[in-house]
C-alpha cells in the first residue's frame, strides 16, 4: 500500500509538485515552507494561506505522529509526548527548557535492538526504524508547545541513531538547512556503532558526538551494553579518535551511575586511565528507575565523589540534574507505563 507522503517527510519538490498539481502559484510552494520550517508555526497557523488551501493541504500532508499522552513536570519546564505513528508504532519526545534555550530529545527508532539491560527501552525490544520526516516532526510538534525557539536537539531518546543512520542523517540535515539549527547544537548520541561513528565524521555537519560507555572495561560493559560484544571499548575509541580527528571538537561520554555496579573508586581510576589523552567531556548521569532492572541509582554523595575523582585525573566531568522524573521523561518509560495500563485495562 502507498501511503501519502507526510507534512515533515514531503521534499521540497514534492510540495513544489502537490501545488502546481493544484494549479496554485509557486510562491504558494514558498510560503507552505517558510512556514513549516523557517517560521515553524502549525499548518493551521499559517494564515497567509487561505483556509481552504489550508484543509486541503492538511488531507494531502497528514501528520505522521498522534499524541496519545502528555505529560509536564518541573514546574511546567519539562513536557514528554508519547506519539503512536504509522502502523502503531509508539515513540517518544521530550522538551526540556532552560533559561535562554530549549532542547528537544527526540526519538529515531520505536524501541531499541541495543538491549542495554538497565533501559527501559532496550527492555522492551525493537519494533521498527522511524523516517527522517517522524524524526523531525517530533521538533516541530515540540516547537509547536515551546515558549522558546528550540535551539538544541539531541538524539537520546528511543532507539540508536546509528543504527538508523540513513533516516538520522537526513533529519539533521533537514534541521540544520530548513530550521535554520546550529550543527553544533545538534548532538547524536551513540552506545558506540564504529561504522556509523566514522560515517558521522566523514560527513559535512560538525554535530556534536556522544558516546554512551557506562562502564570502563570490557567484562562489565559486555553485561551492561551487549553491543560491546561485537563492537569492544578499544573499537569504540578508536572511532571516537577518528571523529575528534575529523571535525576538532570535544566528544561527550555518557555514563549511568548504577549503585554498587560502575560507581566505585577503582572504576573512576580506570575510566580516567581509558579517557586520558581524548579531548573529553563525562556526563554521569544518576540512573533513571525502570521496572526491569532492579539496581537503584547511585546516591547523589557518591556520585560527587566519583565525578571528583576524575577531575583529579584529569577528566572534565558534570553531574546531569534529571529533569522530569516524575513524568516517566527517561528513554522509554512513558511507552512502558502506558503499554502496561493498557494491558491492566488502566
Amino acid at each position: 500500500m502507498n501511503l501519502p507522503p507526510t507534512r515533515y517527510g514531503a521534499s521540497r519538490a514534492e510540495i513544489d509538485d502537490l501545488l502546481a498539481s493544484w494549479g496554485e502559484p509557486a510562491y504558494r510552494a514558498n510560503q507552505l515552507w517558510d512556514g513549516l520550517y523557517r517560521r515553524r508555526a502549525p499548518l493551521e497557523a499559517l494564515t497567509d494561506l487561505g483556509r481552504p488551501l489550508r484543509e486541503r493541504l492538511a488531507a494531502a500532508l497528514p501528520e505522521a505522529l498522534t499524541a496519545c499522552r502528555e505529560s509536564t513536570g518541573d514546574r511546567g519546564r519539562t513536557s514528554k509526548w508519547l506519539w503512536t505513528a504509522r502502523a502503531g508504532a509508539e515513540v517518544e519526545t521530550v522538551l526540556m527548557c532552560y533559561p535562554g534555550r530549549a532542547t528537544v530529545c527526540v526519538s529515531s527508532q520505536a524501541g531499541c535492538a541495543m538491549g542495554c539491560t538497565f533501559c527501559a527501552t532496550g527492555q522492551a525490544g525493537f519494533e521498527r526504524h522511524l523516517g527522517a520526516g517522524e524524526i523531525v516532526e517530533q521538533v516541530a510538534r515540540a516547537q509547536h508547545a515551546s515558549p522558546q525557539r528550540v535551539s538544541n536537539v539531541v538524539f537520546m531518546g528511543m532507539g540508536e541513531p546509528l543504527a538508523n543512520y540513513d533516516a538520522t542523517w537526513d533529519a539533521l540535515v533537514r534541521l540544520h538547512d530548513d530550521f535554520g539549527i546550529s550543527a553544533r547544537q545538534l548532538t547524536v548520541s551513540t552506545v558506540g556503532i564504529p561504522p556509523g561513528m566514522r560515517r558521522l565524521a566523514a560527513a559535512h555537519l560538525p554535530v556534536t558526538l556522544a558516546v554512551s560507555l557506562h562502564a570502563p572495561d570490557d567484562e562489565l560493559r559486555d553485561r551492561l551494553v551487549p553491543v560491546n560484544r561485537r563492537y569492544p571499548l578499544a573499537e569504540v575509541l578508536d572511532a571516537t579518535k577518528e571523529y575528534l580527528a575529523a571535525k576538532g571538537r570535544r566528544v561527550s561520554f555518557e555514563y549511568a551511575m548504577i549503585a554498587g555496579v560502575n560507581d566505585g573508586p577503582g572504576q573512576a581510576e580506570a575510566l580516567a586511565r581509558l579517557l586520558r589523552g581524548l579531548q573529553a567531556h563525562v556526563n554521569l548521569i544518576p540512573l533513571n528507575p525502570t521496572a526491569g532492572f532492579g539496581v537503584p541509582a547511585s546516591p547523589p554523595e557518591r556520585v560527587g565523589r566519583f565525578a571528583q575523582r576524575l577531575r583529579d585525573r584529569g577528566v572534565n566531568a558534570t553531574i546531569r540534574r534529571n529533569r522530569g522524573t516524575a513524568i516517566d521523561a527517561a528513554c522509554g518509560q512513558l511507552r512502558s507505563r502506558h503499554q502496561a495500563e493498557v494491558i491492566l485495562g488502566g
